[in-house]
Parts: C-alpha cells; structure tokens; sequence
C-alpha cells in the first residue's frame, strides 16, 4: 500500500534492457486482470526494435521517452482474435459494434494498470501515454494492426534514471461520493482545488501562457475544445476504418 502511494511517473531511463524473461513475467502477471467474460479482449504489442520506435514517435508527438525507453508497450483492444475463434468454431461472432469497443478497452486497461503496478513492484519505471488516441491511425499503421485490433494505450517501461517529485492529487473528498453523486458548490471548487491552485510551478504555468487561472491553462492551451473535436473525429474515423 505505501509504495503505492509513493509512486510516480518515469520519464527518463537508463541504457540496460529488460530482460524477456522479467518483461514476460510481468506480462503473465497482468493477464490475470478481471476480464469481462473471461475473453481477454485485449492484446499487447511489445516494441523494442529503434526503427519501429522512431516510427511510433510521430504519433505520440515525438516525447523523448519513446525512443529512450527500452521497452515500449501498446495495450490494443482486440475483438479480432476472439471473433476468430468464434468463426473456427461454428459460432457466429456480433463484436464489431460500440459496446465491445468499450468492453475491450476496459479489459486492456485493467491489464495495463495491472502490468503497471507489477513492473514498479519490481524496480521499474513506466509512463502512461495519453497520446495514443490522440493518433490512433499513424499507431495502427506502424503496428500493422488489423479489423478490429485498436491502440487505446501506451507505457513506456524501464530502469529508472531519475527520481522526479511527485504531482499532486485532488484530495479524497473531491473524488469519493458516499452512496450517490453529491454536486460540488462553487465553494467546494475553491476548498478542493486550493491546494492545486497555490503550488509554484502551477502558479508559473499560468503567467508563462499569460492566462489568469490554473484551469484557463487547461481550457485555452493544454486541452482546447478545438483540438479535442478534431481528435474526436479521428478516433472515430479510426474506430470505423478498424471494423467498430
């Protein structure tokens, strides 16, 4: 529990690989993660070749991390495998639709987490990549993923070469809602943020984009409505290429 706690993200790693047994052990580990129905809809793409990561790189905005980090690991929902199965065995398969999609990004990041806690377990660092929806297409490309196999998403994963501080979490009350959702006033935005809001280098994100709250940065720079219905419209354009 406390080193849970104490975690954080990884974005710097040394040179030394991961050994496959280590890495395949972890793997094994993870896919005992709940699964809906027991089908295991997901699958992993394990990249390690410098050329295959080189051409991921475009599509997570070329963060460093991707090409640095020994291991690079894409968590896929995939319904192709099971539907295979189901054809090979007389059965008639109806998964290419929006609810298996949801299921099986669920089931894929339950093994991604899972995957996740075990590698820190055992010395490892790993960054989440949100990118991964972000570009959808470029990631299916490069993986050469087929009818319904999709990227939702991407750890890097390696030996540590840094210990950065940790970020900072919204306090329980914010997220805990005992028995039904209890709105929030604007006075407990003010109380549940506060902490959030009165940390330097938030202080600094706001007067570096020349905005006048924390959340301005957000709206404005970092997550813009513009940008976030024209990935919206790629994903789905993706999803619909992919057979969903």
């Amino acid at each position: 529990m406390e080193s849970l706690k104490q975690r954080r993200t990884i974005r710097k790693y040394q040179p030394e690989d991961i050994p496959d047994d280590l890495l395949n052990e972890l793997l094994t580990a993870s896919f005992r993660a709940s699964t809906v129905g027991n089908m295991q809809a997901y699958s992993v793409i394990v990249t390690r070749d410098a050329d295959r990561k080189a051409k991921l790189a475009p599509a997570h905005f070329h963060q460093p991390m991707v090409q640095a980090a020994p291991v690079i690991l894409t968590f896929c929902i995939d319904l192709h495998r099971f539907s295979k199965w189901c054809e090979c065995r007389k059965a008639e398969p109806g998964y290419n639709n929006f609810e298996w999609f949801v299921t099986g990004a669920i089931d894929a990041l339950l093994v991604a987490q899972t995957f996740c806690v075990a590698a820190e377990e055992r010395g490892l660092g790993i960054c989440y990549l949100g990118t991964t929806t972000y570009n959808p297409q470029q990631i299916i490309d490069v993986l050469e993923l087929p009818d319904l196999v999709f990227p939702i998403t991407t750890v890097t994963v390696g030996w540590p070469d840094e210990h950065p501080a940790q970020v900072d979490r919204l306090p329980l009350e914010a997220v805990v809602h005992a028995e039904t959702y209890h709105d929030y006033t604007p006075a407990d935005i003010d109380r549940l943020y506060a902490y959030k809001e009165s940390l330097p280098e938030n202080k600094q994100f706001i007067l570096e984009n020349g905005k006048e709250t924390l959340a301005q940065v957000f709206t404005d720079v970092r997550y813009t409505k513009k940008d976030s219905e024209a990935m919206s419209e790629s994903l789905w354009k993706a999803m619909k290429k992919q057979g969903f």
